[in-house]
């Protein structure tokens, strides 16, 4: 071989171990030369969250239950990649696991917005129910086609309103107001139905637009209303429970798929006992800053009661004529089925 081909040929190859490397294959004989398979588990938010807490308690399940043959590297905050970016780079297998809100997905299958219909779920309990139980199994897995598994879901909470202008018990008082959100479509239809306007916003934008009045109101859980100070520029909130801010937790299925029999149990059952966590986490963090927020004495608090709730609903039924085929019939119907 000449001298320049050889070089050639020689760059070549290193190339491709350079991308083997960067990528792990997706194959068990991706692990190093000590014979430990490492993955990466990348996602955007603190690590004092719930979600950033249940990945650490994943990552220190995984690795005790193999014994140390696999390691989980965590990336937290964004250090990797961003909203957008991890979802790339799972379905590229350049990420092992990512835990994406819920409404990131909604672009792959329509079915997720499920998580964004007013007054669906009753409680925490139900959505947890619906999850479970087979409808949100098949759920999770019908982005296989994209080449992504969901392995569980992990709540964030139940969304409340809060606004600057007035009480809102009924939905006559969401007249004329202007709340943010975190997508359209759906959300849009939702404060449409109660007369009321909205404007998409990302999540870092949303307290200046408060304070600034460029919105009246907002929906969030507890836990967010409270770490985002919201109740600084927000004089009313009402718990209405209406929605839901949940995530998932996905794998790359060309990975998921190369991973004998023994590590796929010992990465279930790790997935089982980090998800009942973090849904303990998430109960306590919203609860919690509900706690805060009373104690503040900032807002006037108002908790929708049963007759109030049956006026929304009620108020809803264009949202479900709009978007119950779109979603699915058969997932509307399992998780009404999950309200006791």
């Amino acid at each position: 071989m000449k001298k320049k081909n050889w070089v050639m040929f020689l760059c070549a190859v290193l190339a491709g171990l350079m991308i083997m490397s960067l990528t792990g294959c997706g194959k068990e004989s991706s692990a190093g030369g000590d014979g430990v398979l490492k993955v990466r588990f990348t996602h955007v938010v603190a690590e004092s969250t719930p979600k950033g807490k249940a990945v650490l308690k994943f990552k220190e399940l995984v690795e005790e239950k193999s014994n140390g043959k696999i390691e989980v590297l965590v990336f937290p905050a964004s250090q990797l990649y961003g909203d957008k970016e991890e979802l790339e780079q799972l379905m590229a297998n350049n990420v092992q696991f990512i835990a994406p809100s819920v409404t990131k997905l909604v672009g792959f299958e329509p079915a997720f917005q499920i998580v964004d219909m007013p007054f669906l779920f009753n409680d925490d309990q139900a959505a947890y129910d619906f999850y479970d139980g087979p409808a949100g199994q098949k759920l999770m897995r019908s982005l296989e086609p994209q080449g992504m598994l969901g392995l569980a879901w992990w709540p964030n909470g139940a969304k409340q309103f809060t606004n600057s202008k007035r009480p809102l018990r009924s939905p006559e008082d969401f007249r004329g107001l202007k709340f943010r959100t975190q997508s359209g479509g759906l959300l849009d239809a939702q404060f449409r139905a109660l007369g009321a306007g909205s404007q998409t916003l990302a999540f870092a934008e949303v307290f200046t637009a408060l304070n600034n009045k460029t919105v009246d109101g907002q929906e969030n859980t507890f836990n967010n209303i409270d770490t985002q100070n919201y109740q600084d520029v927000q004089k009313y909130m009402t718990v209405s429970n209406h929605g839901r801010l949940d995530y998932v937790v996905l794998t790359n299925t060309t990975f998921w798929n190369s991973l004998s029999p023994e590590n796929k149990q010992i990465i279930e059952e790790a997935m089982r006992e980090a998800t009942l966590y973090e849904r303990q986490l998430a109960e306590e963090e919203n609860q919690k800053s509900f706690e805060k927020l009373k104690a503040s004495g900032k807002m006037e608090i108002y908790t929708l009661t049963e007759e109030d709730r049956a006026k929304f609903v009620a108020a809803m039924q264009p949202v479900y004529d709009e978007y119950t085929d779109k979603i699915g019939r058969e997932y509307i119907e399992a998780a009404k089925s999950c309200n006791k």
